[in-house]
């Protein structure tokens, strides 16, 4: 098992933190989070060591959150996953964990952290969802595409 932080907004990364001192020997992935001495800072506060942090810096989306990790989390065993996001967020990141994670055998359990804003529109759910099924047959992402041609 780990922890899975989708990065870009700080209230996630303390909020994982908080929840990581429920489980002591879990590793803790951060995808395009806070940067590293600030990420490190957060974590520190309360009391999660170091040695238990993977940053990752690679992603873009949302969908690279996922993808750019996959094969790293996989080499490391990791088949089970607790998804740590913004509750106006977790719609779209649970259809693209699903979808990227499933698809490798990975379970996935996610978490909202209490945010303002509406939730994510369906198209938007929608066209990330379309791309992680792309990934999944040809491990291409669509990060290069302009949101209104998808």
């Amino acid at each position: 098992k780990a922890i899975l932080v989708l990065g870009g907004h700080e209230e996630r990364e303390i909020f994982a933190a908080k929840f990581a001192q429920t489980y002591p020997d879990l590793p803790i992935w951060v995808s395009g989070g806070s940067p590293v001495d600030y990420a490190h800072k957060i974590f520190a506060i309360e009391g999660i060591n170091s040695d238990r942090l993977n940053l990752d810096y690679h992603a873009v989306d949302t969908l690279t959150n996922f993808t750019s990790l996959i094969d790293e989390m996989k080499a490391a065993g990791i088949d089970n996953v607790y998804l740590i996001t913004s509750e106006n967020h977790l719609n779209r990141a649970e259809i693209i964990g699903l979808i990227v994670f499933g698809s490798q055998g990975i379970t996935m359990h996610p978490i909202s952290v209490p945010s303002e804003g509406d939730p994510e529109s369906l198209s938007k759910c929608l066209r990330d969802s379309i791309r992680a099924v792309i990934w999944v047959f040809t491990g291409e992402t669509g990060t290069e595409l302009k949101e209104d041609q998808l």
